[in-house]
């Protein structure tokens, strides 16, 4: 699906490198360290091993990574260095996981350069943790790379997905996604095979009722659901209404109250008010290299 002349392996299919993403033949990655601010079994006790990698399958106006996945900031890593990242994560940092942060553009890279590890009997699980942006032809073909689907949830209705992250398919690519990680059996005792990130979007929170009735009614409200209200707006959000506001309480009440009526228990309720742009979670108050996120 992939080699240094041509890539297939998100839903846009490019044929070419670099396609829309901008990744070229080497793993750009931002930051890299342990993140405590992950789902509860994903940060564990000791942090989630987050690798931040540059450059994105998809452009929303309101992103909050934009240095690095629309700017593209960032150092181009070789394989053994990557594999030195790996390796300081599991043995220096004594992280829980490896959690791949947008990783699609870079999963031929990924792959060669955890095999030393792996050979060496040095495994963590992963995480593949994206914007459920995914084709399933390749999550099966590198399904080793995914212990746990920490998939978004973003849109029901692709007009949408168009406006605000380029992205005219993704209802479709982004649930059959879901549907994948959803048939998986755990591998893993610490993890879920997958976790669906619903982060409540404003003027839109109609759509993550609808993806919650979706979730409910065509696979089962079993699913770990996280509910986000921690919306900020970012990059050109601010010049593009309604993405240039906050979420409001009753918007999120409202999808908070879908969830309990479609029978959701498994997940998380993030507090309303909860987010706040001067902390360090914010992608774009990041530092670039190595360093931990969050308290």
């Amino acid at each position: 699906m992939c080699n240094m002349k041509g890539c297939e392996l998100c839903p846009r299919r490019c044929g070419r490198r670099p396609g829309f993403c901008g990744a070229g033949e080497l793993p750009r990655v931002f930051r890299w360290g342990p993140h405590f601010g992950e789902e509860p079994p994903i940060t564990g006790q000791h942090g989630s091993g987050c690798v931040f990698f540059s450059r994105c399958t998809m452009r929303c106006l309101y992103c909050q990574n934009s240095p690095w996945s629309w700017n593209g900031k960032g150092i181009d890593k070789s394989i053994t260095q990557l594999t030195g990242i790996f390796r300081d994560l599991a043995v220096g940092d004594g992280v829980e996981n490896w959690n791949l942060v947008s990783p699609t553009p870079y999963l031929p890279q990924i792959r060669a350069a955890v095999a030393p590890l792996l050979a060496e009997g040095i495994r963590l699980p992963f995480v593949w943790n994206s914007s459920g942006y995914e084709r399933v032809e390749t999550l099966e073909e590198y399904a080793e790379l995914c212990d746990c689907a920490l998939f978004d949830l973003r849109y029901s209705r692709n007009e949408t997905a168009r406006a605000a992250s380029a992205a005219p398919d993704y209802v479709t690519a982004a649930r059959a996604a879901i549907r994948w990680a959803h048939g998986r059996k755990a591998v893993n005792k610490a993890l879920p095979p997958l976790i669906v990130r619903i982060l409540v979007l404003p003027g839109h929170a109609d759509e993550a009722i609808e993806n919650l009735a979706w979730l409910a009614t065509e696979l089962s409200c079993e699913i770990p659901v996280s509910l986000m209200s921690q919306f900020t707006p970012a990059y050109r959000a601010k010049g593009a209404p309604p993405f240039n506001r906050g979420v409001t309480e009753e918007e999120y009440a409202s999808v908070t109250e879908a969830a309990t009526d479609f029978g959701f228990e498994n997940g998380w309720i993030q507090g309303f008010g909860a987010a706040d742009p001067s902390l360090a979670l914010l992608g774009e108050n990041m530092s670039a290299d190595h360093g931990s996120v969050g308290p």
